[in-house]
């Protein structure tokens, strides 16, 4: 059973960072690409931040570009996602993802297999 769980959310105040991690049980992790996506309330679930399974590409939405960096380390099986400067636009539940399909990096619906989430609260 394949199972993704992000820690290291909390509340920040703006201008701070924070550091989420994801642990996926999947045995070959090493075959997924990840992504990470937002969700604030009454809001789309967005994309933020996506990586090759190999660790060798990254991308990013245009809103997080140059201050969100993702990062992967296959031999612990996790993902994780460095987030800097942070705003209170920010505030959300980041909930990592898994894919091996071989659309859209930013398209949720590629995604197959997904965490419950780590609330991430930036203060003004």
């Amino acid at each position: 059973q394949v199972q993704l769980v992000e820690t290291g959310g909390g509340l920040v105040q703006a201008g701070g960072s924070l550091r989420l991690s994801c642990a996926a049980s999947i045995r070959t992790f090493s075959y997924y690409d990840m992504g990470w996506f937002r969700q604030a309330p009454g809001k789309e679930r967005e994309f933020v931040a996506a990586i090759t399974w190999s660790g060798g590409t990254s991308y990013y939405a245009d809103s997080v570009k140059g201050r969100f960096t993702i990062s992967r380390d296959n031999a612990k099986n996790t993902v994780y996602l460095q987030m800097n400067s942070l705003t209170p636009a920010d505030t959300a539940a980041y909930s990592c993802a898994a894919r091996r399909s071989r659309g859209r990096y930013s398209n949720k619906n590629e995604y197959y297999y997904w965490g419950p989430g780590t609330q991430v609260t930036v203060s003004s």
